[in-house]
């Protein structure tokens, strides 16, 4: 490590020395504690143990599982080696964990117990995998997570840039194909700082994580109360009951989230009686109606942002009541432009690409030369999404550019173009669109509207049955529509637009 790095155990081991006795974890659902001390002397054994099975730096580590005190124990275990953490979604179908854990062909792979059986079956198509281990601590036929913490020795830890590689999350399959987007420390810590900057987190603060952590979003609210010394407190899984209980027991002032969870909090608040004026402040994208729901009954903030996995999570952020709508102003290292299909910036108010650049600008995409030359040229990231900036200096979001549409049901990134794909393999099914909706729960919802070949007849939920078990089910279709003319363009491909203008309504 030189002079100038500064990586993620770095944080591990200043906060051993400033916060040792204070708590920095509590595991909900065991009630398992940790200080920030001896959060460092257990990453430090388990890194030796990995390192003693082969491991070492830029090599990948899988994880499948939930939210636990383990999961984050490797992220540390990683930092502290210089490896690089592969997080999977454990809600992909068994062929897209392949596929993602093929990507980056990682050397050991955690896994919980309750995905162990779709990791058996893929397991013959992983060549890279040499160890399997629990994740949880005593349930699994895997080895055992405390094999690797029992060793006896000193961990010497290699040197580590701040811009080496840390983490890798896949994005959405834009063209049928996700992507794993490289994050180096530098990045994170990027996103640390301008978290601390806006949020002001201290050691007195109590986050309470409610996102997984294989999401930027989750990772990044966990990362920014650790390296505050504050206390985290874990759900596995979100549940409103236990989130509105922990909130109001253990005085939870910090919440990442995605709707709908802020309302099914504010739901069970009022259901339950609980009064949470502690939770001073939301980061999160939500509903207006929820927004200001939640700061009148708290009197807390709740801020905005534009960001995706690419930008370490922010490219923009805010305070909502500074311009109700918007996405809050470009973060202090960070530069954000609107651009024409030259790079030119364009004026205020006039719609275009969203680029950035700076720190939070991730190190590209695994293993794919072409798509991060097309991504970074020159000199910009390249975002796939429209914006506006007003007078201010206020980012609006505006929807994605025509070839990288994007629909976000509850804050999951979902691409029409891999539904389609997916719904063109029934053979009852001559052409399909695939496009979001509104929705009631998730705000957005997935619709497909589609042509049946002649003859053949298909039920909506036949074809939401059929997708929800080749790819996640979160991708699968909530609305189906069956039409007879299906509007195309001159050169035989669907009009998009015009069948939006038709049947962009969920029923």
């Amino acid at each position: 490590m030189g002079v100038t790095d500064f990586t993620f155990y770095s944080i591990i081991n200043r906060n051993a020395f400033c916060f040792g006795k204070r708590q920095a974890w509590f595991e909900v659902d065991d009630g398992r504690t940790l200080t920030f001390q001896e959060y460092k002397q257990r990453v430090d054994h388990l890194a030796l143990g990995l390192e003693k099975r082969g491991l070492g730096k830029g090599d990948r580590i899988g994880v499948l599982g939930k939210n636990s005190l383990e999961y984050f124990l490797l992220y540390g275990a990683a930092a502290a080696l210089g490896a690089v953490i592969l997080p999977i979604n454990w809600r992909l179908s068994p062929e897209e964990v392949w596929f993602n854990l093929n990507d980056c062909t990682p050397k050991v792979l955690f896994a919980d117990w309750e995905y162990q059986g779709l990791i058996e079956g893929i397991r013959d198509r992983l060549p890279s995998v040499s160890t399997y281990v629990n994740l949880d601590l005593e349930d699994g036929g895997f080895l055992d997570f405390a094999n690797l913490m029992n060793n006896p020795g000193d961990f010497e830890p290699p040197n580590v840039s701040s811009e080496d590689g840390f983490v890798i999350m896949h994005t959405a399959a834009v063209g049928g194909r996700p992507k794993g987007a490289l994050l180096s420390h530098a990045n994170l810590m990027a996103a640390n700082m301008h978290l601390h900057y806006f949020l002001h987190e201290t050691t007195r603060d109590v986050n309470l994580n409610v996102l997984p952590i294989f999401h930027i979003g989750g990772l990044c609210g966990v990362m920014v109360a650790f390296h505050a010394g504050a206390l985290n407190l874990n759900l596995k899984k979100f549940d409103a009951v236990k989130a509105v209980e922990l909130i109001a027991k253990r005085n939870a002032s910090i919440l990442f989230e995605l709707g709908p969870i802020l309302a099914l909090i504010l739901d069970q608040s009022e259901k339950a009686g609980k009064e949470i004026p502690c939770l001073r402040a939301v980061v999160g994208i939500d509903a207006p109606d929820d927004i200001e729901r939640y700061q009148e009954k708290t009197g807390g903030t709740f801020f905005t942002l534009y960001g995706q996995t690419e930008v370490s999570a922010y490219a923009t952020f805010g305070r909502y009541n500074d311009r109700p709508g918007s996405a809050g102003r470009p973060v202090p290292f960070g530069e954000v432009r609107i651009a024409d299909e030259s790079d030119l910036p364009l004026p205020v108010n006039q719609v275009g690409e969203i680029i950035t650049r700076g720190p939070h600008v991730f190190k590209g995409y695994w293993n794919l030369p072409e798509d991060n030359a097309y991504t970074f040229r020159n000199g910009w990231h390249h975002t796939g999404d429209l914006g506006r900036f007003d007078e201010d200096g206020f980012l609006w979001y505006e929807g994605r550019k025509a070839d990288k549409e994007l629909i976000k049901p509850g804050g999951e990134n979902v691409y029409p173009a891999e539904v389609e794909n997916v719904i063109q393999q029934h053979p009852a099914i001559k052409r399909a669109v695939v496009f979001g909706v509104p929705d009631p729960k998730w705000h957005e919802g997935i619709k497909a509207v589609c042509q049946l070949k002649a003859g053949y007849t298909l039920g909506a939920q036949e074809l939401i049955d059929f997708v929800g078990a080749r790819i996640a089910r979160y991708k699968k279709p909530q609305y189906v529509e069956f039409i007879n003319n299906f509007p195309v363009s001159a050169d035989g491909s669907a009009d998009r637009n015009k069948i939006k203008e038709l049947y962009g309504e969920s029923q």
